[in-house]
């Protein structure tokens, strides 16, 4: 470190020990500006100085501060000035990210990579709503940190997560916005077209949804999305309710099925009749049984929106093009499949072979287990 810089920290010292905010505050001034003139070149040692001697000079600030709007406004400027110095120092940071005063928190809360996950989960606990939306903007997010910042319900705070491409929301706290959302038509579309958003919280989300916002998010969704969302609303439309929306409870059909089975009872024509009386339960054990799978790897194909997943299980367990056209149906409480969506499934069952669909179903039976 030069001459200069020591002589700097040297008029730190006196500043201190003087107990002067004025002298405190021209300091500090000094030793941002030097330390950002060579930011890049500071070893951990002189960095690990800088932290020491700027953080003293900025509790002699913070005592000012309170009455001085001329104090406040130095304390934003140096956020300002270190929130995107990545070697900026870190217990100077963690002060400013901490400051009540928003000026001064905001630039480090949303931009500083100083700040690491335990800090700004402390922040969401314990600050308010300007800190939160401050931290809900970083350019990047971890679950840990959304779940905090979810649990704390503003609407504005997650109507600013939900637009963040870079906040990753856990099933949790995508469920959290949902709830919201059914009273908030700009947050229904913003998190509607996520590409992370579950399924089944987007068909939630969907059923609650105005005719205003359904179109809205038909005109925004990605197109690998808008499928999906064009389904989802058509079934709404009509009042098609899927079986599997309510709660169920798979052990008595698995029981079932495995006595029918010891019986040598259990064949196509069970499947089909199963599924031609929705007796969903049943319907899911038998086609796991006859497919060699697992009803947790059925039961995720039986929920989806699309019918591509269900041909698999179906071609493995060597089904008929009738008995597979029923299980699709079953997943309906009531009404029919589009002639169209028909089509493209049987199309797409008889290209299928068995071989690949024994693979396929296999692979998602090892990821499932």
């Amino acid at each position: 470190m030069s001459t200069a810089q020591f002589s700097i920290i040297d008029e730190v010292e006196s500043a201190i020990r003087a107990g002067s905010a004025e002298k405190g505050l021209e300091t500090a001034r000094r030793v941002t500006n030097l330390f950002l003139s060579s930011a890049g070149s500071f070893n951990d040692e002189q960095i690990a100085l800088f932290d020491d001697v700027l953080e003293r000079l900025i509790g002699t600030i913070e005592l000012r501060a309170i009455a001085d709007m001329g104090a406040r406004i130095a304390l934003a400027e140096i956020s300002a000035q270190l929130a995107p110095i990545t070697q900026a120092p870190p217990s100077v940071i963690r002060r400013l990210a901490n400051n009540d005063e928003i000026r001064i928190a905001g630039p480090v809360l949303q931009e500083s990579a100083r700040l690491d996950d335990g800090d700004l989960v402390k922040i969401a606990s314990s600050k308010g709503e300007p800190h939160l939306l401050a931290v809900a903007g970083r350019w990047w997010l971890k679950e840990i940190v959304t779940d905090a910042l979810l649990a704390r319900r503003y609407p504005s705070v997650s109507r600013r997560l939900a637009a963040n491409p870079g906040a990753r929301v856990s099933g949790n706290g995508f469920a959290i916005i949902v709830r919201q959302a059914e009273s908030d038509p700009e947050l229904a579309v913003s998190v509607g077209v996520r590409v992370d958003m579950p399924s089944d919280l987007r068909r939630q989300l969907l059923r609650s949804a105005t005719d205003a916002v359904r179109t809205r998010l038909l005109s925004r969704a990605p197109p690998h999305l808008f499928e999906e969302i064009q389904n989802a609303i058509a079934a709404v439309t009509v009042g098609v309710e899927r079986e599997m929306s309510g709660v169920r409870d798979f052990e008595g059909a698995k029981r079932a099925i495995a006595n029918l089975k010891a019986a040598g009872q259990l064949n196509e024509a069970t499947l089909l009749g199963f599924a031609r009386h929705r007796r969903y339960e049943e319907a899911v054990a038998a086609l796991a049984a006859l497919s060699g799978s697992t009803v947790e790897v059925i039961r995720p194909l039986m929920q989806s929106l699309r019918e591509d997943g269900l041909l698999v299980p179906c071609k493995a367990a060597q089904l008929s093009w009738e008995t597979t056209a029923a299980v699709l149906e079953s997943r309906f409480a009531s009404g029919a499949m589009k002639p169209a969506d028909i089509a493209r499934a049987k199309s797409n069952f008889a290209r299928m072979s068995t071989e690949n669909a024994r693979r396929t179903l296999r692979f998602w039976q090892v990821r499932a287990s």
